[in-house]
């Protein structure tokens, strides 16, 4: 029987795939990270960490791991203190970061699907999604939904995970981790930069900054002014 990927999958099924215990999803998540999106963690932490404002959305948070380093780095950094609410599909992920923040009053969590969120107009200052734009199934609606959530003027900071660029033997590694990403259910898909660029542009954010590093797009992005 073929290996081969059936396809993307539903975000039911997404959201299936990630009732790993939090632990086994921080293993899987930095091998993923360092071997599929050619990333660091200290380029993340300088990428997301300065990226909240006063009232702050972190969109797919899992687990929590990231943003609490998002968290410890800006502490680290002395950057002022903001209300943060992190939003995940995946119900068992949530779970353990809402253990982790457990007692935190300037962090709350709610249960969200990206492209429908609980969360009135115009909310947040800021919104990050790290490593995850790839995951959503509705990614044309999840865009739409992140720019109606944010202010006037107010920020989207997102990577995406390209399809693999470079040699061998990263390349064909990084080829493997995303096929075997989509048969399980935590990737739904790759894109190309020029694509996904598109897709921000079309649900009507205007890029502030972008740069393509290892197999990742980071943006920058902004909900225009009326």
């Amino acid at each position: 029987m073929s290996d081969a990927p059936r396809g993307p999958k539903s975000k039911e099924e997404i959201a299936t795939a990630y009732k790993s215990e939090p632990w086994w999803y921080d293993v899987r998540g930095f091998f993923i990270l360092t071997f599929a999106y050619n990333s660091t963690l200290p380029a993340q932490l300088r990428f997301f960490g300065p990226h909240f404002g006063p009232r702050h959305l972190e969109l797919a948070c899992g687990t929590g791991t990231l943003l609490e380093l998002f968290l410890r780095w800006r502490r680290w950094k002395k950057l002022p203190e903001v209300d943060i609410v992190g939003a995940d599909y995946a119900e068992s992920m949530l779970a353990g970061a809402i253990h982790r923040f457990r007692g935190q009053p300037r962090l709350s969590f709610r249960h969200a699907d990206a492209a429908a969120m609980p969360f009135q107009t115009g909310e947040f200052d800021t919104v990050n999604i790290a490593n995850a734009v790839h995951c959503l199934p509705e990614v044309d609606a999840s865009l739409r939904e992140m720019l109606r959530v944010l202010k006037p003027g107010g920020t989207l900071a997102a990577n995406v995970l390209l399809f693999p660029r470079g040699s061998w033997p990263l390349r064909p590694l990084a080829d493997a981790i995303n096929r075997w990403g989509i048969r399980k259910g935590i990737l739904y898909t790759p894109y190309e930069s020029t694509e996904i660029r598109r897709r921000i542009v079309e649900a009507g954010f205007e890029i502030l900054s972008e740069r393509v590093v290892g197999n990742c797009y980071d943006v920058m992005a902004r909900k225009p002014q009326p």
